[in-house]
């Protein structure tokens, strides 16, 4: 990375790059190193996969160079900067000439705020944008009163007809397909709302990615599907989780048997609620341990 005073110019030029499949190998090189320097701490958004997938919602660009960005705009309109680099060890002239152009840097995750200059930088954070997370067992054994429901509901499903889980394979394409349009008309939203579009891709480039996707029949019905990503050895996030309504107790059996087949998996993180009232309400009945603040870092006056 280069220190010199004549960077600022050229780094507030770039117009980068369309995110595509060819950046992958770069991009997640470096995000690598973030996803082991935070562990359970690491935020949802920090693997290629992801933000190839809502490149479309997002307007991704990639910015190669000495302080490699991934420019985009925020749910709110905000344009931010993800920085691929470590933002409290870059110079300050740098990071105030890369951020002309956009708003702030953005998902900066706690452990890489607390080492900025407050003197010299803004910091602020939403709870829509935090990423829940839990500990695996909550869904091994819903114990306790609080998960008592989880339980029960799931208890109902599987005393009252057959279950059967498989690996989503692309034999089984179709009827994870089923699910999705089935999820949509539940859900009374039309073709391209919602996340169907970034889920249909994510069901196509499961294998790709290294995606851990399962589909859930009963009565030999396709009934659900997840697709779930590690983040490290000991750290999963779900990406996708759809169910067919008529299935009570479906979502909560799924996530049940995906940890209860991943016994290396101790923390599970359910990613933001984009400050949806029905997510957060589902998100929280879930009992969370912690929230992951995604930090937004704006140049100070």
């Amino acid at each position: 990375m280069t220190n010199s005073e004549g960077a600022g110019p050229a780094l507030a030029q770039r117009a980068g790059e369309t995110l595509g499949l060819e950046h992958e190998a770069e991009i997640d090189g470096y995000l690598a190193t973030l996803r082991e320097r935070l562990g359970k701490d690491c935020l949802s958004d920090f693997a290629f996969s992801n933000l190839y997938l809502f490149r479309a919602t997002h307007a991704y660009r990639y910015l190669p160079g000495p302080y490699p960005c991934v420019a985009g705009t925020a749910y709110d309109g905000t344009r931010h900067l993800l920085p691929l680099f470590d933002l409290a060890s870059a110079p300050f002239h740098d990071m105030r000439a890369l951020l002309a152009g956009h708003d702030c840097f953005f998902p900066i995750a706690a452990e890489t705020a607390a080492r900025l200059d407050r003197n010299r930088f803004i910091l602020s954070a939403s709870g829509d944008d935090a990423d829940y997370i839990y500990p695996a067992e909550n869904f091994r054994s819903y114990r306790g009163e609080l998960l008592r429901k989880k339980r029960n509901l799931m208890q109902q499903l599987l005393g009252s007809t057959p279950v059967h889980a498989h690996f989503l394979t692309p034999e089984r394409m179709n009827d994870a397909l089923q699910v999705l349009e089935q999820w949509m008309r539940d859900k009374g939203k039309a073709a391209g709302e919602a996340d169907a579009l970034p889920c249909r891709e994510a069901l196509q480039l499961s294998s790709h990615f290294g995606f851990e996707s399962m589909i859930y029949y009963v009565d030999n019905a396709p009934a659900g599907f997840l697709i779930a990503q590690r983040l490290s050895a000991s750290v999963a996030v779900m990406r996708f989780a759809k169910g067919n309504d008529a299935y009570k107790g479906i979502y909560q059996y799924m996530f049940h048997h995906y940890c209860m087949h991943t016994k290396d998996i101790a923390w599970i993180n359910f990613e933001q609620d984009l400050g949806l009232a029905n997510f957060r309400q589902t998100k929280r009945s879930y009992q969370p341990s912690a929230m992951l603040a995604k930090t937004r870092v704006r140049i100070s006056a």
